[in-house]
């Protein structure tokens, strides 16, 4: 492989700078000598362009970018006053195109607007493609909403019109509402796997319970469960909010990078904590995967898969569970796990099966 060809990710801490630049950037004080230290962090490395692109385009969008200072920042690529005024008097321009002695193209001696967009800058070059992408959606009919379920036992994979494609688990219903400005999802109960085709200009949403999450394209894993929400990202970058707070709070976030994961309650954001495929993906391989799971957890993710749900009594359900149960026969995964942690069931109450200590 050539080593020219060999791209340097963006790292978490580059990733941390990208977003502090632009939030310099959109401020009021910014100064030349902020001006020369960005041009610098930019040319530093190729990683560094990288980060910032995805961090404008997963926290601003075309909002951020169409309040970046580009005038101030690239002064150069601004078209002229005298242009200004013809453009907003409808009058053509006092240059015109020349020929070239050597060819038959024509070279424009003027400011034109894709070339101020493509000049110099990496975030203008964004924000020409998200005006591109903008423009061709607008010439399309919106999408109406559409609402996909599964039954108990049930999974589907389901295209959608943007590209995008969503694994369903079992006893899982999903809305799906795409506009011109975004695309918008929820995901009513159960467990839905996302792989989003990547649209600059229109961010792509997942509500889930407690939890709100916005990314333009990656993928990840939404388990919504009574207590909480779970999002497990396997690539890209996500970012994971409460949907509400307590009055006058502004809601948490996080940013999620791959092989991480996080918990949303109406108690807050849990810690970021490690994860994997195996462990995000293990129900598309009808397989569930427990490392050190306290039980109450491994039960959630069981009973999209029992007619009768189970739940552990009071002072077991924090006993961990380890191990990989297989889901085509679900009350057999029950029966495994009771017998793995020396638990009896209790099916006294015909709506719902107890997990207890068995008695001395």
């Amino acid at each position: 492989m050539n080593p020219q060809e060999v791209q340097e990710e963006p790292t978490e801490d580059r990733l941390d700078q990208a977003c502090a630049w632009i939030a310099r950037l959109r401020s009021d004080a910014l100064s030349n000598a902020d001006r020369r230290t960005f041009a610098q962090w930019m040319s530093d490395s190729p990683a560094n362009r990288q980060a910032f692109d995805e961090m404008a385009e997963l926290w601003g969008d075309l909002g951020v970018l169409a309040h970046l200072p580009l005038d101030d920042l690239y002064p150069e690529s601004v078209p002229s006053a005298q242009h200004r005024a013809q453009a907003r008097d409808g009058q053509p321009s006092a240059k015109r195109p020349a020929k070239n002695e050597n060819t038959d193209t024509q070279i424009d001696t003027g400011w034109n607007l894709p070339q101020w967009l493509m000049g110099g800058s990496a975030v203008a070059a964004c924000l020409g493609v998200a005006l591109w992408i903008g423009n061709q959606w607008l010439q399309q009919a919106p999408v109406q909403q559409q609402m996909y379920t599964t039954a108990i036992g049930e999974t589907r994979t389901i295209d959608l019109a943007d590209g995008s494609k969503v694994q369903l688990n079992t006893n899982s219903e999903l809305i799906v509402n795409f506009s011109r400005e975004e695309r918008r999802t929820q995901l009513l109960r159960g467990e839905a796997y996302f792989d989003v085709a990547r649209q600059t200009s229109r961010p792509f949403t997942v509500a889930a319970g407690s939890a709100n999450i916005r990314v333009l394209g990656t993928q990840f894993n939404v388990e919504r469960n009574p207590e909480n929400t779970r999002v497990s990202v396997t690539g890209g970058v996500v970012a994971v909010s409460e949907s509400q707070t307590a009055s006058g709070l502004q809601p948490e976030s996080v940013k999620l990078t791959r092989n991480q994961k996080v918990s949303v309650s109406n108690s807050g954001l849990s810690d970021v904590a490690r994860t994997s495929p195996e462990e995000a993906l293990d129900w598309t391989q009808g397989q569930l995967v427990f490392e050190e799971t306290p039980l109450s957890e491994a039960l959630e993710e069981l009973n999209r898969y029992l007619k009768v749900p189970v739940a552990a009594a009071p002072g077991v359900s924090d006993r961990t569970l380890s191990g990989t149960f297989e889901l085509t026969d679900p009350e057999n995964t029950l029966a495994a796990i009771a017998a793995a942690l020396d638990l009896d069931q209790d099916h006294s109450d015909p709506n719902l099966t107890l997990l207890s200590p068995k008695p001395n």
